[in-house]
């Protein structure tokens, strides 16, 4: 009953966002988001698109994982990463006082090719994590309530997801965004408010929890968060591309409202793992399983319907922005509906296929696509708050130490860099390696700094 109920809705959540999509394409709005009469998308659009793209499914599960080994200090570690809204918003807002059109305008004009290369490099590589994880989550879910229907699933949603988002880009990623954010806000609405009136509840309990682990690793991982908190937004194609379609006005104010929004939301699902740590129940099938044994069947359907929405929204806007990464900065296919559209069906087939194949920690995407995105941090520091000249040098060692300190991160357990990691927790090797690449960083960044 409960996997068909689930099915059910989330075959009317596919079908409600086939018909949200645009009837009519246009290379404009593909690429650029612009609605059938040639405007900027409106307040709210930008807004709930901001969000729902955001609270992805991975960002939910991690939240709510984080929460139920780390408690508090572990959702309020993953929240953090939602500090990205306002440092987003600063970092859009110095590019367009400075004429750029996108971050890579702004790479373009300051280091040439290679400044443009290196970061597109690391979108692309962002772009893909999404895919592979917003799938992952789908394929997770789908066991859980139906033993074996996960790579069924998955290979469902691809195939839907890529149909509307092939169809229309990014303003069909716009208009459907808007559709799944009011969907996404009404079920899980209904669940925290059936989590927070339940018996068991409680407010303080909840808000000082320690975690199954102990909050030590949760706080630790506060810390990396604060340390990539500048550079995150700007690796974020998502972001960056909704940043620069609407009026400056219009735009800043997205950020912010944006910002509160997602955060609560987060927090508020992370409650949903620390309440499973406070009840003493096992880990099942990354707290799939748990909330299914926990909650009443129409909670646990309302969260499972929050993490499908959540997938969905974030693979068409992830799509569409792979497009324009790939059309419009590296021009590897023409500026039409048959080249953006040939892009998508790349980018699917490739997310697809490292979902079935590839590593199920949610957090090493978010923890890899971070570190990778640090050296951005000196480079924007310098360059774009402080005006300051860099050397393309500079700028590449910085980005070589970033890669470099990914890799280290993902390779941990490899002899070569197990030697020269501390040992410890994972979470305090990413923080170890987080300081190292920020200390390079500064330190090839000021090296080859000048005025003017």
């Amino acid at each position: 009953m409960q996997s068909s109920l689930l099915i059910a809705l989330f075959a009317a959540l596919l079908l409600a966002s086939l018909l949200a999509a645009p009837r009519r394409a246009s290379v404009e709005g593909f690429f650029g988001g612009k609605t059938a009469s040639g405007g900027a998308p409106g307040f709210w659009v930008l807004v709930l698109s901001q969000v729902t793209t955001w609270i992805f499914a991975r960002s939910l599960m991690n939240a709510a994982i984080l929460g139920y080994y780390y408690g508090i200090a572990g959702t309020l570690a993953y929240a953090a990463y939602y500090g990205s809204f306002l440092t987003g918003g600063f970092i859009v807002a110095r590019l367009r006082r400075n004429g750029a059109r996108s971050m890579q305008d702004w790479l373009g004009d300051r280091f040439g090719s290679s400044g443009t290369a290196c970061y597109n490099l690391v979108v692309a590589l962002r772009l893909l994590s999404e895919v592979f994880a917003n799938l992952l989550v789908v394929g997770l879910i789908f066991d859980a309530v139906l033993t074996g229907s996960g790579t069924a699933a998955i290979l469902v949603v691809a195939v839907l997801g890529l149909a509307y988002s092939a169809w229309g880009g990014l303003s069909a990623a716009l208009r459907t965004d808007v559709v799944q954010m009011c969907i996404f806000l009404a079920v899980f609405g209904a669940a925290f408010l059936a989590l927070v009136t339940g018996p068991e509840f409680s407010i303080t309990a909840v808000l000082t929890a320690p975690g199954t682990s102990g909050p030590w690793n949760g706080w630790v991982l506060l810390a990396v968060a604060l340390l990539q908190v500048f550079s995150y937004p700007a690796h974020d194609p998502v972001m960056m591309d909704r940043g620069f379609i609407a009026d400056e006005a219009t735009t800043r104010a997205s950020f912010l409202h944006a910002f509160w929004i997602s955060t609560l939301c987060i927090i508020g699902f992370g409650f949903f793992g620390i309440q499973a740590g406070l009840t003493g129940a096992a880990f099942e099938g990354e707290l799939i399983g748990t909330w299914g044994v926990m909650f009443p069947p129409w909670v646990f359907v309302a969260l499972m319907i929050s993490l499908l929405v959540s997938a969905l929204s974030t693979l068409d806007s992830a799509l569409a922005s792979a497009a324009r990464l790939m059309v419009e900065e590296w021009r590897i296919a023409p500026r039409s509906l048959s080249g953006g559209r040939i892009v998508m069906v790349g980018f699917m087939v490739a997310g697809t296929l490292l979902t079935l194949w590839g590593n199920a920690t949610l957090f090493d995407a978010v923890a890899v696509s971070g570190t990778a995105s640090m050296f951005l941090t000196p480079v924007l520091a310098v360059a774009l708050v402080g005006g300051r000249r860099v050397a393309r040098w500079s700028y590449l060692l910085a980005f070589g130490a970033a890669m470099l300190g990914a890799l280290a991160y993902l390779g941990r357990g490899w002899p070569v860099f197990a030697a020269l990691l501390p040992e410890g927790h994972k979470y305090e090797q990413l923080l170890i390696i987080c300081l190292c690449v920020l200390a390079m960083g500064f330190a090839a960044v000021l090296a080859g700094t000048r005025r003017g």
